[in-house]
């Protein structure tokens, strides 16, 4: 870690102690350890504005059985090879299945190809995590 710089902030008492309880239910040792991970979370969001090379990972829920919703949903992935970097499939329970599905490209790359496998009708649900290279991120 490079030179460190002290500064000090004004909130209400009602919001520090607030934001004391929340970081100390995750296990943060200090309010500076957890306001450098707010500000990276902070940075790699305005990463993901931009259209600057970027990871992912889309996880979406389906019923494997309709309309054979694995192979529409692999042959999306097949398409988008490029940037598809790697999937992985696990079985939940008899019908249902989980899929994390690896990307990495241009954020507007990124985002489209997540809105398409989360938008295939009979996923059951969706969600993408943006997160970054690293490069760039102090």
């Amino acid at each position: 870690m490079g030179e460190l710089i002290r500064f000090g902030v004004s909130l209400p008492a009602h919001l520090i102690e607030a934001f004391d309880e929340s970081i100390r239910r995750r296990g943060y040792r200090a309010r500076s350890e957890a306001v450098r991970d707010l500000m990276r979370k902070h940075l790699v969001d305005e990463q993901w504005e931009g259209d600057c090379e970027v990871i992912g990972t889309v996880t979406i829920v389906y019923s494997h059985g309709p309309r054979d919703l694995a192979s529409v949903l692999s042959e999306l992935q097949h398409r988008f090879c490029d940037t598809v970097i790697c999937t992985t499939h696990v079985h939940v329970g008899e019908h249902n299945c989980l899929e994390v599905i690896v990307l990495r490209g241009r954020s507007s790359t990124v985002r489209g190809i997540a809105e398409r496998l989360i938008s295939t009708k009979g996923v059951k649900h969706g969600r993408l995590v943006a997160t970054t290279t690293g490069a760039g991120l102090p």
